[in-house]
């Protein structure tokens, strides 16, 4: 701790990604990457942009890219915002949208970094817990009084998905505040919220490239919304960051976005592979939770969550444990990786089970 830190650098505790260890070789099933190659259309319009053009600033309003998912959703381009990562969209609106004063409502297990965003922005969470299976209870979002509500549809770390009619109820009951749907992994089961955008002027819906278009690598999110809500992303990110898709990345992901046919293919191939996989660790004695993700949240009610993931790891697997943390202590989440690693990881459990 540094004697020039604010009480506020102090008092933070910040988002821990899944561990990338460096001394060998893994399989690596634990921090829900794309098995798969991204698009080469996106492959090779990165490398057409590697020049002398690079001595330039890139679009600060990444037009190419908005223009390709206002056309790929049905939206006007005034309607799409763009950031570095769909990290970067969440945070521009949780201090736009959420800082006033009033809780923040969202579950108590979802995506760890929204308590993180809360901390940096002194939002006081309201943490709705989900239900014993796991699920979220629309009725809970029900006649709340707080600033906005955050639901992760489907869901992270456990995979399942909200229906649109739930999350129009959501909608319903909460006019008055943006009401933000975190759709990481809708590519892989669920229906998204995208298709709601022109009927509610409080809904934002946020997305990223690095799951399902398999661009992690490049950092590229984006939201979709009414003009007013992308207008004041807009000015949060001008007076922040101007430039924040570069050109090599802007590249890539528009064209990865206008190559709908690659998205399906590798999305369709995660699925099958995640149903195979299901069955195959049910089969060990596993619980398995329903996933319309490109992961599996499971639990084994004889072995420990510990020593299943040290014993992985041992042999080169590695897979998200979620350490002490309450209610999954006992539970890993598996990304779902190619057909060839992930055989690997059920002869490994076969072998330890």
């Amino acid at each position: 701790m540094s004697r020039f830190w604010t009480d506020k650098i102090a008092n933070l505790d910040p988002y821990v990604p899944g561990e990338q260890p460096q001394d060998k070789k893994y399989i690596k099933l634990n921090t829900n990457e794309s098995p798969y190659a991204p698009s080469p259309k996106a492959v090779s319009a990165m490398q057409d942009m590697v020049g002398s053009d690079l001595r330039l600033y890139p679009d600060p309003n990444s037009s190419s890219l908005k223009k390709a998912l206002s056309k790929s959703y049905g939206l006007e381009e005034n309607q799409v915002f763009v950031g570095n990562g769909s990290d970067e969209v969440l945070a521009h609106a949780f201090m736009g949208y959420f800082s006033g004063g009033k809780p923040l409502a969202f579950a108590d297990i979802t995506y760890s970094f929204y308590k993180v965003y809360a901390q940096l922005y002194s939002i006081t969470p309201k943490i709705i817990p989900l239900t014993e299976s796991f699920d979220i209870d629309v009725q809970d979002y029900q006649d709340l009084d707080v600033s906005g509500v955050v639901v992760t549809n489907p869901n992270a770390p456990t995979g399942k998905a909200l229906s649109l009619d739930k999350i129009e109820s959501v909608l319903h009951a909460n006019p008055d505040v943006v009401v933000l749907v975190d759709e990481a992994y809708v590519d892989f089961g669920a229906g998204s919220a995208a298709s709601l955008v022109n009927q509610y002027p409080n809904l934002l819906v946020v997305q990223t490239l690095s799951k399902s278009r398999a661009l992690a690598g490049i950092r590229v999110g984006y939201a979709l919304g009414h003009k007013d809500l992308i207008e004041g992303l807009e000015r949060i990110k001008n007076s922040f960051n101007s430039y924040p898709i570069d050109r090599i990345a802007l590249a890539g992901a528009t064209a990865a976005v206008e190559d709908a046919e690659y998205l399906r293919e590798i999305s369709e191939k995660t699925i099958v592979t995640r149903q195979w996989a299901a069955i195959e660790l049910k089969a060990l004695g596993f619980q398995v939770l329903d996933s319309s993700t490109n992961f599996v949240f499971v639990t084994h009610p004889e072995k420990q969550a510990e020593s299943i993931y040290m014993a992985l790891k041992e042999q080169g697997i590695l897979v998200r444990y979620f350490g002490n943390k309450p209610r999954i202590g006992e539970y890993m989440r598996i990304t779902i990786g190619t057909d060839e690693e992930m055989n690997a990881l059920i002869d490994a459990l076969r072998a330890l089970i």
